[in-house]
């Protein structure tokens, strides 16, 4: 969220941001609902200042001995005014609020402006994509051909976009992820965590899901709970409403979850195979840090998920999202994409995102420097990586003329020695 006073005196910046967005918000209404509420707060602090001062007469009244009925009176019909205004004031504080929160983050100057994913500028590309004397398959064909991967299974058991992982795939899925938590853990020092994997709606909000993209969200009919969409929200979450102390920043967390998404409006996009499933599984780097690092750490964080992409020896390229493809909380996102020789193409496997103090103004998560007063920290969070798409990649890189596919070096002792997968 943007903080309103920053709206309040940059509204024709916060249009410009919405312009290159490719965003419609009505900023006027913004003004109106702002002056509107400032208004009654006005008048209720001059009532009560009448309130106060005609109290203050009725008991000087009643010291001396003096009628005070008249101003009795007109207490009482003050204060029902004043109870008036009160609930004007609360509703006008929720509709204030309400669309601050509809407002995207403001996209940092280095992030280009463009229309879609089309203008996304291309940062560096890392690796040579494989040749084969061969058409090389598509992950799902050598998934099912080499018994690893059941989709009319996971139909039968709950419906679309889910799968049934067994034997080699059951055991790469476990290995991709012991791999990367060892890598970030051991080697870029994250504290690794485990979180639940159903969270309240205060969590969502904090880092930007909710309310704007509740469609994308399963929600529990019973309880005010969700699945998550992302580790990203309960790993943030575990700071909200704290202040951390300055020298423990910057710090970061990384954890494993099940990730959980309905995939609203991308209907017949993606439906073969693991690339968009509705469960699905990720290691997540979240970062908090003082504001004038955190670009620094944006760098960092996109090196760190670059590093397993590495060590797996897959080729990709690194991207940045121009300002109408870029996340709504964030202000800057480098996406990683790997090659796919199947599909003949790179996709994406992680989002790197600087989010500034967009969502710790949500959460309330502050620092307290040395001297100074507190301060919102800034938040960063990046996949490193999906899983499944980053067994995708390796079944199709690593494929072969007969069908059976090799195992990454690096993820050898991850596999209790298995070194290639066949029929």
């Amino acid at each position: 969220m943007l903080d309103v006073r920053f709206v309040r005196k940059n509204i024709d910046t916060v249009r410009q941001a919405l312009e290159n967005r490719q965003m419609q918000l009505d900023m006027g209404e913004f003004v109106r609902l702002d002056e509107h509420r400032r208004a009654v707060l006005a008048e209720v602090e001059t009532l009560k200042n009448e309130r106060n001062a005609a109290s203050a007469e009725v008991a000087k009244r009643k010291r001396s001995g003096q009628d005070a009925s008249d101003l009795l009176e007109g207490l009482s019909a003050l204060s029902e005014r004043i109870k008036g205004l009160d609930e004007q004031a609360r509703k006008a504080d929720e509709d204030s609020e309400a669309f601050l929160y509809s407002i995207p983050n403001i996209p940092h100057s280095t992030t280009p402006v463009g229309k879609s994913e089309a203008d996304n500028p291309v940062v560096r590309v890392v690796g040579e994509a494989p040749s084969f004397d061969f058409a090389p398959k598509e992950h799902w064909e050598l998934g099912q051909s080499l018994g690893g991967i059941d989709f009319d299974r996971a139909a039968k058991i709950t419906g679309s976009r889910f799968a049934v992982l067994r034997g080699w795939a059951a055991r790469m899925e476990r290995a991709l992820v012991a791999f990367m938590i060892d890598l970030h853990t051991r080697e870029h020092g994250y504290t690794e965590v485990a979180t639940p994997y159903i969270v309240n709606s205060d969590s969502l909000r904090g880092t930007g899901q909710l309310p704007k993209f509740e469609q994308d969200l399963f929600r529990l009919d019973f309880k005010d709970y969700y699945l998550i969409p992302t580790a990203e929200v309960p790993v943030t979450n575990l700071h909200r409403d704290e202040t951390l102390d300055e020298a423990d920043l910057p710090m970061g967390y990384t954890a494993y979850t099940p990730c959980f998404r309905s995939e609203a409006g991308s209907y017949g996009k993606d439906t073969k195979g693991l690339i968009r499933q509705h469960q699905f599984d990720k290691v997540e780097m979240v970062r908090f840090c003082k504001p004038e690092e955190s670009y620094e750490q944006l760098e960092l964080l996109t090196s760190q998920a670059e590093e397993v992409l590495k060590r797996l020896k897959l080729p990709y390229r690194v991207i940045t999202l121009c300002t109408g493809d870029v996340g709504f909380s964030s202000a800057k996102t480098y996406d990683i994409e790997v090659w796919l020789p199947g599909q003949n193409a790179y996709r994406e496997i992680s989002s790197c995102s600087n989010f500034e103090d967009f969502q710790a103004r949500r959460a309330g998560i502050r620092f307290k420097p040395k001297g100074g007063k507190a301060q919102l920290v800034h938040t960063l969070n990046g996949s490193g990586l999906a899983v499944g798409r980053t067994m995708v990649a390796i079944l199709e890189n690593y494929q072969r003329a007969d069908g059976s596919v090799a195992i990454p070096e690096v993820l050898v002792p991850y596999m209790g020695g298995l070194t290639e997968i066949r029929p």
